[in-house]
This record gives C-alpha cells, structure tokens and sequence, in this order.
C-alpha cells in the first residue's frame, strides 16, 4: 500500500514538473480545509499556501507576458494576466494535472463532489504552486507555470476585450469614426424581447447580430463584424444572446 501510495505521489510531482524536498508541502497543499478534524490547526489546510501561490503565479506570468509581447502596452498586458491567472483558468491546469484525484478532502465535501469543483481544483493549483515556491524558490516555481500556461499565454482562450471595445478601437486605428448601433428590429413578447441591431462603420457593409437585450445585440454585431473582417476566428462566432 505505500509502495502505491509512492508512486501515485511520483507520477503527481511528474505531472506537475516538481519533486518536493519537503512531501508536507504537497500533502498540505492538497489539503482542503473539511478534512481538517477540530484537533488540528486551519493552517494545516492549503488556504494560506493558496494566497502565496496567486501572487507567485502573477509575478511568473507577468514576466512572461514581458518577453513574449515587448511591444504590448500596460493596459494589453494587464487584460492578458487577468485572464491567465484566473480561478477558471487555474481550475483547467488543476485538472491537466489531475488533482481532484489526490486532493484529501472532509466526508460531507466529498459526497457533493468536492473533488471536481472548479473553485476548489482552482485553489489547490494556486496553492500548490505556492508549495513548489516554498520549497524550491522561484526558479523552480518557474519552470511549473511555464509548461502548464505558456500555450495558453500564447493563444488565449478568451477575448481580450469585448467586440464591441475591440471593434471600436480597430476601427480608432484606421482613422475613422467610432462605429454606430441601429435598432433594425424587435420581436417577441414584452418580457421576452429579441433584438437585432446593426453596427455601421464608414467604408464598410453594416452587420448585424441578435440578443435578448441592446447591448448583447451589439456585442454580437460587433463580434459578426469583426469575423467577416478577419479580425477574430470564425470559432469566436458564438451567438452569445
């Protein structure tokens, strides 16, 4: 059994690119705070390696961004961390690595399916990075964030701006006026209306888009106009309402 047990814990520092000097760290940062019994200290959970472990992983995936877009001003690299280092985008490298099968976690969390909540793969990420960082500085914490977000720095998953600030900052760019949004149409009940709105822009063919409210509408219409422009993926066509 702890010969099971050992391997399980090799193959995890694998996946993960780190091998503790200390195994408490790792054993404390899969530590949810249910399985601690009331004889046992609440730093014993990974609440406090948890804090640690976000700002080490903005301070690794700000100098990241540095280097990978010297052009990027302040406010483009600022959009591009928020985006690497939220709770969502913890919780999907949480479960690359696979951590709901080894977090220890209290019975009653358990049968509500503690073990695959994002909000708590997302934490056990954040604090096992601050695990690695106390154990092996910052190099080592380096070079665990690095393969696990370095696609993701590259190719986010998310926009960057919502269409419509996009658009309007495109369109900034060329010289020409801020586009403008018309109401071309209204449909279905009062508590249940459909909108569609059409966003026009000097030397370009108007596009439209639908949604339940104005505003979702033009998000859409920008969003349709940016990808007939080749401006966005047509996989970014997602008929948000």
């Amino acid at each position: 059994m702890k010969a099971t047990r050992a391997t399980s814990t090799a193959d995890f520092e694998a996946r993960i690119g780190h091998r503790f000097a200390d195994p408490s760290l790792l054993v404390r940062a899969l530590t949810h705070m249910s399985f601690q019994t009331a004889d046992r200290a609440r730093g014993g959970s990974y609440q406090r390696l948890e804090f640690l472990g976000d700002r080490v992983l903005g301070l690794v995936m700000s100098a990241m961004l540095l280097d990978a877009f010297p052009d990027a001003e302040e406010g483009e690299l600022s959009r591009r961390l928020a985006g690497l280092v939220r709770k969502e985008t913890c919780a999907e490298v949480g479960a690359e690595w696979d951590v709901s099968g080894h977090i220890r976690i209290g019975d009653n969390e358990a049968q509500s399916g503690g073990h695959a909540k994002p909000a708590i793969m997302g934490d056990v990420c954040e604090a096992i990075i601050g695990a690695v960082y106390l154990d092996g500085g910052y190099e080592a914490a380096q070079r665990v964030v690095e393969p696990a977000w370095r696609s993701r720095m590259l190719r986010p998953s998310r926009p960057l701006r919502d269409p419509k600030t996009a658009l309007q900052e495109w369109a900034q760019g060329l010289g020409r006026p801020a586009p403008s949004y018309r109401e071309i149409k209204r449909q279905g009940p009062a508590h249940a209306p459909q909108f569609t709105v059409a966003v026009d822009l000097e030397g370009f063919t108007s596009a439209s888009g639908s949604g339940t409210s104005k505003r979702a509408a033009e998000q859409t219409a920008a969003q349709d106009f940016m990808v007939r422009e080749g401006l966005l993926p047509a996989s970014d066509r997602d008929g948000r309402a």
